[in-house]
C-alpha cells in the first residue's frame, strides 16, 4: 500500500493534505477528484500570474515616474547650463552677447544633427511586409470558405416590419 511516512513528508513539503487513494473509490469519484484538483491547480496558476503581473506593473509605474521626474530635472537644468556656458565663454575674454550667440548656435547645430539622424532613421522605416502578405493570404483562404449549412428545425417565422 502507501507509506504513511511519505504522506506526512509530502504534506509537510507541499503544505497540502493528500488523501490516500483507497480501492473503494469508483472511477467516477477518481475522475471527479482529478477534475477538481486540476481546476484548483489552474486557478492557483492564474492567481500566481496575476500576482506577478501586478508586481511587474507596480515596478513599471515606479520606473516610469522616476524617469519622468529625471526628465523634468534635466529639462530644468538646460537654461542653467546654457547660462553657465555663456558666462564661461565670456570669462575667456569674449563679449557677453557673442558668448550667448555661440551657445545658441551650438544648440542649433546639435538640433540640426539630431534632426538629420531622425530623418535617416525615418527613411529606413518600411511597412510590415510579412504581416501584409500573411493578411492577404488569410483573406484569400477565407474567401474560398463556404459557410456551414444550417438546418432549421422549424420553418423560420416571417417578421412583420413597419414602414413608418
Amino acid at each position: 500500500m502507501s507509506d504513511p511516512g511519505r504522506q506526512v513528508a509530502d504534506t509537510v513539503r507541499t503544505g497540502t493534505v493528500v488523501k490516500a487513494v483507497t480501492a473503494e473509490r469508483s472511477i467516477g469519484q477518481l475522475f471527479a477528484s482529478a477534475t477538481a484538483e486540476m481546476s484548483a491547480l489552474v486557478h492557483d496558476e492564474i492567481a500566481l500570474a496575476k500576482a506577478e503581473l501586478r508586481q511587474d506593473v507596480r515596478r513599471g509605474v515606479v520606473g516610469g515616474a522616476a524617469i519622468t521626474v529625471a526628465g523634468v530635472f534635466a529639462l530644468f537644468s538646460l537654461p542653467v547650463l546654457s547660462f553657465a556656458a555663456a558666462y564661461g565663454i565670456h570669462n575667456l575674454g569674449l563679449g557677453l552677447a557673442w558668448s550667448f550667440l555661440i551657445v545658441g548656435g551650438a544648440f542649433l547645430v546639435l538640433a540640426g544633427l539630431l534632426a538629420g539622424l531622425a530623418l535617416l532613421k525615418f527613411k529606413k522605416v518600411k511597412p510590415p511586409e510579412k504581416s501584409i502578405a500573411s493578411a492577404k493570404e488569410t483573406a484569400a483562404v477565407l474567401q474560398n470558405v463556404k459557410p456551414h449549412p444550417r438546418e432549421f428545425r422549424t420553418s423560420p417565422k416571417s417578421v412583420a416590419r413597419s414602414s413608418a
